[in-house]
């Protein structure tokens, strides 16, 4: 992992497989940090780069203060791969992961071939509940909606390991400004215009029990890009990567190789 200096930020970057290899980018969810797709990196194949970063306010990465806007966290991507001289990259981007995928897609097409959207949507909830849910961490920090988020996130199977307690401390790690920064970047959020404008290799990934980004506003998201595909893994909620490892890499390894993104 390396801390990467750009224009206006440091974010937390780590690359790893194949330097000479197809570029593969992930993108982390809100409450998360690269580690949220530890699972499926041995599961991926040999001849990829692949990129991960700590999305602003999470991880690693710089923490300036609240609000963010959506063009910044777009804006950051781009700068990471600028700086890396990455084009033609392959982007997954879990939840709001997911939005910096089709904020980026439409602004620099030049340097995403395709995008992957994971448990994500072109616009999520209202402004009213994240209102809500701004108030509630500025009041008790993120340890108060820690909770319900792992109810909405986990299947109750998942909810009822040991592995959960990986995850809640994930999320009540997390430094309270970032959380609450990005939480009014996805408050001010839709794509369904730019997106349905959008025309690139897509895939959207769902989870059966995903009580954040439900199966069918995934769907509705990823039909706006003609030619897209869908894929619903079933006993997994909104982190599918967490919950179903195994199918998530193999179903991302066959639309990459679908797309000649890779040959092997």
């Amino acid at each position: 992992m390396a801390l990467m200096d750009l224009d206006d930020i440091r974010l937390n970057v780590v690359e790893e497989g194949d330097p000479a290899g197809a570029p593969l980018v992930f993108a982390n969810s809100l409450g998360t940090d690269l580690r949220l797709w530890d699972q499926i990196m041995p599961l991926l194949p040999d001849g990829l780069r692949i990129i991960r970063y700590d999305m602003r306010g999470h991880g690693g990465s710089d923490c300036p203060p609240s609000p963010y806007s959506m063009g910044q966290l777009v804006r950051d991507a781009e700068q990471v791969l600028e700086h890396l001289g990455v084009t033609d990259c392959a982007f997954v981007g879990l939840s709001i992961g997911g939005m910096v995928a089709q904020g980026l897609a439409v602004k620099r097409l030049d340097l995403v071939r395709a995008i992957v959207l994971s448990n994500t949507a072109a616009k999520i909830g209202q402004p009213a509940m994240w209102a809500e849910r701004i108030a509630a961490a500025e009041a008790g920090g993120i340890e108060a909606l820690a909770d319900p988020t792992m109810e909405r996130w986990f299947t109750r199977t998942f909810r009822a390991s040991p592995d959960m307690q990986f995850w809640r401390d994930m999320m009540t790690g997390q430094r309270a400004e970032g959380f609450i920064g990005c939480m009014h970047a996805i408050s001010g959020t839709d794509f369904y215009t730019p997106t349905s404008g959008l025309r690139l290799p897509a895939l959207g990934i769902a989870g059966s029990d995903d009580g954040s980004t439900p199966p069918d506003l995934v769907r509705e998201t990823t039909d706006l890009i003609p030619g897209s595909e869908f894929h619903l893994i079933r006993r997994a909620g909104h982190l599918p990567c967490v919950e179903q490892p195994e199918e998530y890499a193999r179903v991302l390894t066959q639309f990459l190789r679908k797309i000649g993104h890779i040959s092997t």
